[in-house]
């Protein structure tokens, strides 16, 4: 079981969670699929719900902020040890606030922001909460990708802010997909793929049997909108969930064919 109990270093997707109309609708349709148990933060936390899997942190799901129109979505969460700095560095390479640096109680600090590219993503400093304690499991996330129709945009972008170093693993013609990494050599910790708009950070979560999954998501009220489908990284598929928000399973154990680059 791939767990962690320290926060994770800067510019790593670190958490996700969603943002939904009905945040106990949504538990419930989460617990189903994924066996979650969901823990309930009460009103201090305005309505916040912990996902949980065997005791640990996997995921979040919480309401609308109150008067802001936004469509129902999962957030992608990179680490920094500095919201502050890091907010100051969005702006200085051409992206925007959302929500500007403020403090969750005493778990930490983050910031909501869009890149150039108008994809929506969160930061997070650590404090008492460190993220996500669980990963690369059955109903926790596995890989966090950008889909966005202004690739080269979005790369010089998070590498200003993040420091990122790029894989390049497409064709370069039909395929533009890079991996994003801290170092050139270093292990991959997410991707970037050209694809139209509009752009958005996509959360994949690992399950046993994508086939099982997607049909008990359906069953769940979801809708597949791709898949199942076999790939060199695993068999894979995309939902959207009952209010809306997208995200994707894969059993990453299921391959087939060669990765491309």
């Amino acid at each position: 079981m791939p767990d962690r109990d320290t926060p994770w270093p800067p510019g790593t997707p670190c958490w996700v969670d969603c943002q939904v109309d009905d945040a106990h609708q949504a538990a419930a349709f989460y617990r189903a699929l994924f066996g979650w148990e969901i823990q309930d933060g009460g009103a201090e936390t305005g309505g916040y719900l912990m996902a949980m899997r065997n005791g640990r942190a996997a995921a979040g799901i919480g309401p609308k902020p109150p008067g802001m129109a936004m469509p129902s979505a999962w957030t992608t969460y990179l680490a920094t040890e500095s919201a502050d700095r890091t907010a100051a560095a969005v702006t200085e390479h051409g992206g925007a606030l959302v929500a500007p640096p403020f403090d969750v109680l005493d778990v930490g600090r983050m910031l909501v922001a869009v890149d150039p590219t108008g994809a929506a993503f969160g930061v997070w400093e650590a404090r008492a909460h460190h993220g996500a304690g669980i990963y690369n499991e059955h109903g926790a996330y596995c890989w966090n990708e950008l889909h966005t129709d202004g690739y080269r945009r979005a790369q010089e972008f998070y590498a200003g802010v993040f420091g990122w170093a790029y894989g390049e693993i497409g064709d370069g013609a039909d395929v533009e997909y890079s991996t994003f990494a801290h170092t050139p050599d270093g292990p991959p910790l997410g991707g970037i793929n050209r694809a139209a708009a509009p752009s958005f950070w996509l959360t994949w979560f690992q399950v046993d049997d994508t086939d099982a999954a997607l049909r008990h998501a359906a069953e769940l009220g979801a809708t597949v909108l791709k898949g199942p489908e076999d790939s060199p990284f695993g068999r894979m598929g995309v939902l959207r969930g009952p209010q809306d928000e997208v995200f994707a399973v894969i059993d990453p154990t299921r391959t087939a064919g060669s990765p491309p680059g």
